[in-house]
């Protein structure tokens, strides 16, 4: 079954078994979910391809994809054989025995990468947390650091879980939830000057910096890509110095750039990096990987008893090798530039409003003047009532981040749902 023939039969859904038969309780819905989000005003129900349908039966274009995670968008033939044939024969045992569908997803990650090794988790944030265990104990046994210091960026994102909000850069993540963990310490992004301080200033005593934690592009940030000649003087330092760099790599990574990896824009490769979101195409699961170096944990100092079951594995095998046989990347870079170049156009319509439009591949941001009322989210807003879902990444920045599969057409319709959005925002 093909993509347009999933579509096709969403647009057009039988008279029952699909459709709701009554409408969506918000109340209902509120009243015994934890309000951990401030939700916009709508219930998906359904999905095909780069598009999706409400519980009242209307058609958005899906340019969020699950926050950059459903890289072969909603019910790809390729997923959904593989979910039925994994489910109905093994889904969850346990790392306790050996998982051949574990294996052979970690053999294509090290096939198609710089690493050696892979841990499995369940997301993003877990995966950071695995490196920063990692880093911890090899600037303990290793570099023989009593204390050792990871070095991140402001601006920067690396999850939830009480370490990585401590390593995400961003004061309103950690407000309310101190003390926060010790042994983290921020500089500017793209700025070399900065760290060369650091790495410096923060050698005395028992402490000293074992890592920094970087991503390739900043995503949560402002879709802020990395500055190549910054990048290759990080390597430098760390190469000099025992530091490991550590690259996050959950929300750009496997071909959301339009390469599978963001490092590959950067021309360095990092000592350890993560993964998630694209990975398993929206089923929940996570990586962080090592060169072989550094791969120093050993049995019981770090664990995961859902990561890298059966399921989640079988699947995101299917997300990969989909994505080498259909040349996906090829569209990747394509639709981008596409995407970037009306963006563009548009910013050109609104120079008082839109300063500047930045990206790689199909992670792209349309970024408002700072000296203007015009917020992120009240741009979303207008373009979901056009037919169109995006999501900020921050205060001023649009974040574009489409299903890998998204079309030339599905572009175009995207920018004029923006236009239109745009022209009631500012009339």
């Amino acid at each position: 079954m093909s993509v347009q023939t999933l579509i096709e039969q969403a647009t057009n859904p039988p008279e029952s078994g699909i459709m709701p038969s009554t409408p969506f309780d918000v109340d209902s819905f509120d009243g015994a979910v934890m309000s951990t989000y401030s939700r916009f005003p709508l219930a998906l129900e359904r999905g095909a391809g780069c598009r999706v349908w409400d519980s009242q039966g209307n058609e958005y274009l899906d340019f969020v994809a699950g926050i950059a995670t459903c890289t072969l968008g909603h019910a790809h033939p390729a997923m959904v054989e593989a979910v039925t044939r994994q489910i109905q024969k093994l889904h969850h045992v346990s790392n306790l025995y050996y998982i051949p569908e574990q294996g052979e997803l970690a053999k294509w990650i090290v096939n198609h990468s710089c690493a050696d090794r892979v841990f499995f988790c369940n997301s993003g944030a877990e995966a950071n947390e695995a490196a920063i265990k990692l880093a911890r104990k090899y600037a303990h046994t290793v570099l023989e650091i009593a204390n050792p210091i990871i070095l991140t960026a402001h601006a920067s994102f690396h999850g939830r879980t009480l370490a990585t909000v401590t390593a995400t850069g961003q004061p309103k993540y950690q407000k309310h939830f101190d003390p926060l963990v010790p042994g983290f310490h921020y500089v500017d992004y793209n700025d070399i000057r900065a760290v060369e301080a650091a790495v410096t200033e923060l050698d005395e005593g028992n402490y000293r910096v074992g890592a920094i934690l970087i991503e390739p592009l900043q995503g949560e940030g402002g879709v802020r890509p990395g500055d190549v000649a910054y990048f290759k003087r990080l390597r430098e330092i760390c190469d000099e110095t025992g530091i490991l760099l550590i690259f996050d790599e959950v929300q750009v990574g496997m071909g959301r750039s339009g390469k599978l990896w963001g490092y590959e824009h950067l021309g360095v490769e990092p000592d350890i990096f993560t993964s998630a979101k694209g990975l398993g195409g929206g089923i929940p699961i996570g990586a962080m990987m090592s060169k072989k170096f550094c791969d120093i944990f050993q049995p019981g100092e770090h664990a995961s008893t859902f990561g890298g079951n059966p399921f989640v594995c079988g699947v995101a095998l299917s997300v990969c090798e989909t994505l080498e046989k259909e040349n996906i990347l090829e569209n990747v870079r394509e639709q981008g530039a596409h995407l970037r170049e009306g963006l563009r156009a548009i910013a050109r319509q609104y120079p008082q409003h839109i300063s500047e439009v930045r990206g790689w591949g199909l992670i792209n941001g349309m970024e408002i003047k700072a000296d203007i009322p015009l917020t992120a989210p009240e741009v979303v807003k207008a373009a979901m009532d056009a037919g169109l879902l995006l999501v900020p990444a921050g205060p001023k920045v649009v974040r574009f981040v489409p299903p890998l599969i998204v079309t030339d057409a599905e572009i175009k319709q995207a920018l004029k749902a923006v236009e239109k959005a745009l022209a009631k925002l500012t009339a």
